[in-house]
């Protein structure tokens, strides 16, 4: 990391460049950040929702946290969701990454975060594909939500699985899904992809499907069409219904967490009074604590919150390696004459 009197920036494009083909890495930052928070080293509270009269998708969302063992980093993710903004020809998500000195406090590092954001939350959903399905080959794979963040699932699970061979799309906007269908025959030229025209049709085509919408209440009440044995992503948590949700084996990245802010899980607590439909974390599996799945015929949902600590772990992992390769500005945002005048001001 830099000096304390100095604050590292890192532009969007430079974040992109830094992480560019070091999926691996990033998915062993996540494992390693879970296994971390597990542990109890760590400090997460609550994100807090900013929204808005009158507008009921937009929001921002601060993320502060503190994550200890080998990475020993705190920070702060601000993050805005504007769906809209796709209409706009903008991504619909935009966000900033502190983090802060342990030893002074002062920030050191700042940098675009929606891209680390999408990494980390791509790195869950593979993480958890490839543990709760278990020694079974993920050959296909269905995308629900034809966006950014499924564009990045999709990368991460054919880095994470070799033997990925095709992928389903769907979106409710079809363009989208024929948009995602050209992204990814750039990207994956040897993937076959396959556009479908209704939700049944990517639920049952696959035995591994990923939820990335922009939906804020539940519409699949049923799971019935899915494969047995099926790991469905619901990385957008507002999805499936509580009815459905409290019939499926549920493994979720904190419990805590996750049930709140209306997501499903919220929803079937408040529904059930209790949290017993959940039955561990990805982090009790991981650790050999709990079986990656229930039943080897049920459907396994893993519902992430999206933990700050993820992407601290995968922000100071960045600044590492921008000052390895001499990448981005620094600014001396603290001179020590100014620290003086502050001295004498208090």
């Amino acid at each position: 990391m830099n000096r304390d009197d100095e604050l590292l920036i890192l532009d969007g494009r430079q974040v992109r460049t830094l992480l560019e083909g070091q999926e691996r890495a990033v998915v062993e930052l996540v494992r390693e950040a879970y296994v971390t928070h597990a542990r109890g080293d760590s400090s997460l509270p609550h994100s807090t929702f900013l929204n808005f009269p009158g507008m009921t998708r937009e929001r921002i969302i601060a993320l502060p946290a503190f994550l200890g063992g080998t990475f020993d980093v705190a920070g702060l993710k601000w993050i805005a969701s504007f769906p809209e903004n796709t209409s706009r020809g903008m991504e619909r998500a935009s966000a900033v990454i502190l983090l802060n000195s342990l030893e002074t406090g002062r920030p050191q590092a700042m940098m675009e975060g929606a891209a680390i954001s999408a990494w980390r939350t791509a790195a869950s959903a593979a993480l958890a594909a490839h543990t709760l399905t278990r020694d079974a080959a993920v050959t296909e794979a269905s995308l629900v939500g034809c966006g950014l963040i499924n564009l990045e699932i999709a990368g991460f699970l054919a880095e994470m699985e070799p033997q990925l061979g095709r992928l389903i799309l769907y979106d409710i906007h079809p363009e989208n899904a024929r948009r995602q269908q050209e992204r990814l025959r750039s990207r994956f030229p040897e993937l076959e992809t396959v556009v479908v025209g209704s939700l049944e049709e990517a639920l049952a085509g696959a035995g591994v499907v990923s939820f990335a919408t922009t939906a804020v209440e539940p519409y699949v009440a049923d799971l019935g069409m899915c494969r047995p044995g099926a790991t469905i992503l619901h990385v957008s948590l507002r999805d499936l219904t509580a009815e459905c949700i409290a019939g499926c084996d549920n493994v979720v990245d904190d419990v805590d967490h996750v049930c709140r802010a209306r997501t499903s899980l919220h929803l079937a607590e408040q529904a059930r009074g209790s949290r017993d439909f959940i039955r561990c974390t990805l982090a009790d599996v991981l650790r050999g604590d709990a079986p990656p799945r229930a039943s080897a015929d049920g459907i396994t949902v893993f519902s992430p919150f999206g933990l700050g600590v993820l992407d601290l772990a995968v922000a100071q992992w960045t600044t590492r390696r921008a000052a390895e390769l001499r990448v981005g500005t620094r600014l001396e945002l603290f001179p020590p004459a100014a620290a003086e005048q502050m001295e004498v001001a208090v």
